[in-house]
């Protein structure tokens, strides 16, 4: 079922606490961690808590969550005292998404090319 979690989701384990993560900041519905292979000097992966396997499937199913998200996303580039920074979600296999739970990367803290990828 759509938002409960999953056995086998990294993800789903790092909100839960059984597999570790530099978090940055928690709110009621989202944790937010520093990616453990980061490709700028700010690389921040923001998560819901409850499970989506994508952006878009968290957009259709609870739309105050996907909110949340980018709410937080904001937060993490202030935190960091970013002027101009990236939000990217990867939706798909073929988009480069390999945690099939929607997460939003920030990136900043250097140049971004367009196009990206």
């Amino acid at each position: 079922m759509a938002g409960e979690p999953k056995d086998d989701c990294l993800f789903c384990k790092i909100v839960e606490g059984h597999v570790p993560a530099t978090i940055v900041r928690e709110t009621d519905t989202t944790v937010a961690f520093r990616d453990i292979n980061p490709q700028a000097p700010t690389h921040v992966l923001v998560i819901p808590k409850a499970h989506y396997k994508d952006a878009a499937a968290l957009a259709t199913a609870d739309p105050a969550l996907a909110a949340d998200l980018l709410r937080e996303a904001q937060a993490v580039a202030d935190e960091d005292k970013l002027e101009s920074y990236r939000i990217v979600f990867n939706t798909g296999a073929g988009a480069g998404q390999t945690v099939f739970h929607t997460h939003a990367h920030v990136l900043g803290g250097r140049g971004m090319q367009w196009p990206p990828g």
